[in-house]
């Protein structure tokens, strides 16, 4: 287990170096002057103009540039934005908000999905099942715009249960806004578990357990779902590395100071260091989670191994 893992980290650093040459790429390859954006409606002076494209590298051919900032990458600089600030001093401040909306949701996608795709896998054709199924392809269609905004005004405004915008209430401020992140995701995670745990429920080892017996209990416990939640935590785990990278959308909604909200604002001020910083971790993330669902596997699964 010990080299795979090894491995994997060797692996991660050729990854991250196209990544980031590919993002840096499509960043600094697009139309516009970020520069010339700078002055509004009044626009700097061409010597001020030629002042900061000379601070920021952006006189000099894309590869020198993207050179220049791998090198600062190396030393732990992400670079800084156009006033003045570390990108990395902004990664630190958003990167916990993110993490706990994170968390929150993919509590949200383990509790209630996880829970109901298993009562309507053991279940199949009754009433809860079918409301399972019809709950779930309702959330789906619904855009997540869409169902933030419900969620504001009937949990906030109409109800008052829950704040509809900002973390000034502390955890109790994420809740809304994590089951409207899970929200997709946990319609997913439902449907697969119960897919999965019908299909595991019909497997010979299950009716030797049966034929043993074995209490239905410890048959679906110990031996059904174990089986059943491994494609459930290859979902999830993927799913956890997309929502660290920042839900732009609900964090947006709810005015969550996030790294998705500080993505988008960098996107509408042009600042280019701050996207590829942020988005770079991004796809750092979703390569971590993915390898350690890759561990998990073999505590799921016994017969899994990696040597």
């Amino acid at each position: 287990m010990g080299r795979y893992v090894l491995r994997r980290l060797l692996l991660t650093i050729p990854v991250l170096l196209g990544a980031s040459l590919l993002i840096f790429s499509m960043v600094y390859a697009l139309p516009g002057d970020p520069i010339r954006a700078l002055g509004g409606d009044r626009p700097l002076s061409e010597a001020v103009q030629a002042q900061l494209r000379a601070e920021y590298n952006l006189d000099d051919p894309l590869l020198i540039q993207y050179l220049k900032y791998l090198a600062g990458l190396v030393q732990g600089d992400f670079g800084t934005d156009f006033s003045g600030r570390p990108v990395l001093a902004t990664i630190l401040d958003r990167l916990p908000v993110t993490a706990r909306l994170a968390l929150v949701a993919v509590g949200f996608e383990i509790l209630i999905g996880i829970a109901a795709g298993v009562l309507a896998g053991l279940r199949r054709g009754s009433f809860f099942d079918n409301l399972v199924l019809v709950s779930t392809t309702v959330v789906v269609s619904i855009p997540v715009f869409v169902l933030g905004f419900l969620a504001q005004y009937v949990f906030g405004v109409r109800l008052g249960w829950f704040p509809i915008a900002g973390i000034s209430q502390g955890w109790y401020s994420y809740v809304l806004p994590g089951l409207v992140l899970a929200a997709l995701s946990l319609a997913y995670v439902a449907r697969l578990t119960r897919t999965s745990l019908a299909e595991n429920l019909q497997s010979d080892y299950v009716r030797t357990a049966r034929a043993k017996g074995l209490s239905e209990a410890r048959v679906v416990g110990k031996h059904t779902l174990r089986n059943s939640l491994i494609p459930v935590i290859t979902f999830i785990g993927a799913d956890l590395g997309a929502l660290m990278g920042g839900a732009i959308v609900t964090e947006s909604v709810f005015n969550i100071p996030g790294l998705g909200r500080a993505v988008y604002d960098a996107v509408l001020r042009q600042e280019g260091a701050v996207v590829v910083g942020i988005v770079t971790l991004f796809v750092f993330f979703y390569i971590f989670f993915n390898l350690v669902v890759d561990v998990l596997y073999a505590a799921l699964d016994p017969r899994i191994r990696y040597e």
